[in-house]
């Protein structure tokens, strides 16, 4: 029995992952809302889309740095918070310039949020003493999922987008500020070892998560590609209602969820490589499936598939690049997160530019063929692991 003061750390962190989740999911439920207040097209979403991706790939180099400067414990304080606040901001003009900058703000909040809440998550794992990464994003997958009822819900009673991010905002608030007094604290003598070999350490380490990190891209494209455009999916290409479209965004969240409750299981059983290869045929098994046959029944079957099949990879490579040697959770994290978040931000825009000239079909048809090649990758790293 683990003591007293784990388990509150462990519940601290995995309430970052919540509220994340959560809050996320609700305003990305709400995209065909938000595209018809702000008068976008595809293509113009893309561009809004891409300024997410912008702020996190601007923060989240930035915020490991801080997180093994001064503590993941901190910083992930500071940024939940911002995160909140970014929320409503969402909905808060209809300015092209305005909307632009308010998604940058909202994609550094997110990009450092991440960062520094898996390397809490690395913390914990290590006191804990056995493999439990997947579990806290279990936890945000539960987030999302409920966030996704939320948002339907919202959507169906036709809350005003503003009034609903705001309240959904206030609310995050409230768990952050309890579980930002029970994290655990970095040591003082990992952060001076960071300091004092932080170049070799982060060369080496860039040098093996590399293959993780292309793992991670291709990956993330798809989650991110899910979470912002599965609700358009299913309202502008299969032709169902608003209030069906956010459904569809939380199947994909719940099937997530179930993946992540038992991916740390699956992981001793099967082993790292080994799994990843079985989501990866899950992923390109359910988007084909909805690809193909367009129906309500077959894109809620697909996305579900697609969210089984993506939900372990991620973990697996945060865990590995937050455990290795001489180098803090916060900064091994931030070059995964890096590389994989590149993906997930500029995924989503991309599709945008794609949908727009070619229809969402062949948008999506791209992601596919990530899926394809992180299949190739990780069988060519099980070959050299066997």
């Amino acid at each position: 029995m683990k003591d007293n003061k784990l388990l509150i750390n462990r519940i601290a962190v995995s309430t970052f992952f919540f509220v994340n989740g959560f809050l996320y999911a609700n305003w990305t439920s709400r995209l065909p809302e938000l595209q018809r207040f702000f008068g976008l097209n595809n293509a113009q979403l893309g561009t809004v889309l891409f300024c997410i991706a912008l702020g996190s790939m601007v923060s989240m180099p930035f915020a490991g740095w801080l997180g093994s400067r001064f503590g993941s414990d901190k910083i992930v304080k500071i940024v939940a918070i911002l995160f909140c606040l970014a929320i409503p901001m969402v909905a808060i003009s209809q300015n092209e310039w305005v909307i632009r900058l308010c998604f940058f703000f909202l994609g550094a909040a997110s990009g450092s949020m991440d960062v520094t809440m898996n390397g809490q998550a690395v913390l914990v794992e290590r006191l804990w003493g056995k493999i439990i990464f997947s579990s806290f994003h279990a936890i945000f997958s539960i987030g999302m999922a409920i966030g996704a009822v939320a948002g339907g819900i919202f959507s169906n009673f036709e809350v005003s987008l503003q009034t609903h991010l705001i309240i959904i905002g206030f609310l995050g608030t409230l768990p952050i500020l309890w579980a930002s007094t029970k994290l655990i604290k970095d040591q003082i003598h990992e952060l001076e070892t960071v300091k004092s070999k932080v170049k070799t350490d982060n060369f080496l380490a860039f040098k093996t998560i590399l293959p993780f990190g292309i793992i991670a891209f291709c990956c993330m494209t798809g989650e991110g590609s899910m979470v912002d455009w599965s609700a358009i999916f299913m309202n502008t290409v299969v032709g169902q209602s608003e209030a069906i479209s956010a459904w569809a965004f939380g199947t994909f969240g719940v099937s997530m969820t179930i993946g992540r409750i038992f991916g740390d299981y699956f992981t001793l059983k099967l082993g790292k490589q080994k799994l990843m290869l079985i989501d990866a045929f899950f992923a390109i098994l359910g988007l084909g499936i909805s690809l193909v046959f367009v129906s309500v029944w077959s894109t809620f079957l697909g996305f579900f598939l697609v969210g089984l099949g993506l939900s372990t990879i991620v973990p697996i490579v945060f865990s590995s690049a937050g455990n290795l040697k001489n180098i803090s959770p916060s900064a091994g994290i931030s070059m995964a997160t890096s590389i994989g978040y590149t993906g997930f931000f500029i995924g989503p825009p991309a599709i945008g530019y794609l949908a727009e000239n070619f229809g969402l079909r062949l948008g999506l048809g791209f992601v596919l063929g990530l899926f394809i090649v992180m299949a190739a990758v990780l069988t060519t790293l099980r070959t050299k692991n066997s």
